[in-house]
């Protein structure tokens, strides 16, 4: 007789389960180890009875020798895990074994573990002081910081630790999202992909286009035309004006250009140092560099010689 083990996702609604999964659950008795299930209450509404038992591995085995017995699994996933284990050894460990049968009732769709953050986030804001006493404001720094760790493993090839430092800042994203007042993470996600749709007409919609670079042709007709509708005419509407200086120069100038702006209007910008720099910015952009990246790696490569003079 077989032991069936139908486990369930704590990131999808309860009793949305597979087909093959409300088979079992009416193919012989239902046990589980939990009283909080879930599913308990929808398994209730649809006649299936459940019983609630100490979780014994060996005992659950040994009755699965001689009929169907279905176990209704943890939502933890390593309490899920371990029982399981412990079965395993149990079973084998009988004269003639159970086989056991895993059947999933619901699995993580990709992106659910997001809504884990959201949840932690949700119980940090309650139940710790400092998360619970953070602003917009506050929060600015580690925004920042985040962005620029991230920026950093990109710079020296650390794919490894890439994968926490996006784990950081999408931290901020989703606490700036808890701390809002009118919003919340789904309203984010929803503008976002809202946005992404509609500026993606030739993967939505029936646009053609067969590069890039009319891809970005349409993207800036696309925001031009947001920009008029909001009522917002100048093609320099949103650029961030506090970012470094360097890349908002760059950026300023190729807003500016994309409209059509005469290259008169970017000669001897500003004073001095100022003038200097801003001319550099504009010839680094006709000759196709960023001029933020080619100085951060120049103060990088002094970084290695002031670090090599230090060890000399």
């Amino acid at each position: 007789m077989p032991l069936i083990v139908v486990t369930t996702s704590p990131r999808v609604a309860p009793g949305l389960l597979s087909h093959q999964a409300w088979q079992a659950l009416r193919s012989g008795p239902v046990l589980t180890g939990s009283a909080a299930h879930p599913q308990l209450p929808y398994l209730e509404e649809a006649g299936v009875a459940v019983e609630v038992v100490e979780p014994d591995p060996r005992g659950l085995a040994v009755r699965a020798v001689g009929e169907t017995v279905v176990w209704l699994a943890s939502t933890s996933e390593k309490d899920s895990e371990d029982f399981m284990r412990a079965v395993g050894h149990a079973a084998i460990a009988l004269e003639e074994p159970p086989l056991v049968e895993v059947v999933p009732g619901s699995y993580d769709l990709p992106g659910a573990r997001v809504l884990d953050l959201v949840a932690v986030m949700d119980r940090l804001r309650t139940e710790c002081p400092w998360d619970r006493k953070q602003t917009h404001e506050s929060l600015v720094p580690y925004l920042l910081e985040e962005a620029y760790e991230v920026l950093e493993t990109i710079e020296q090839g650390d794919y490894a630790a890439l994968r926490e430092e996006l784990g950081d800042l999408l931290l901020q994203v989703v606490f700036h999202a808890r701390v809002a007042d009118g919003f919340d993470m789904d309203d984010v996600a929803a503008g976002i992909v809202e946005k992404l749709v509609r500026r993606h007409p030739h993967v939505f919609g029936s646009v053609r286009a067969e590069s890039a670079d009319e891809v970005n042709d349409n993207w800036e007709a696309i925001k031009a035309a947001e920009r008029a509708a909001k009522g917002r005419e100048s093609v320099l509407e949103g650029v961030p004006m506090g970012q470094p200086a360097l890349s908002l120069a760059a950026q300023l100038l190729r807003r500016a250009s994309r409209a059509g702006a005469p290259d008169s209007l970017a000669a001897a910008v500003g004073q001095g140092v100022a003038r200097e720099l801003f001319d550099l910015v504009r010839r680094a952009a006709d000759a196709g560099l960023d001029a933020e990246a080619e100085l951060r790696a120049a103060a990088r490569a002094y970084r290695d010689r002031v670090h090599a003079w230090e060890s000399a």
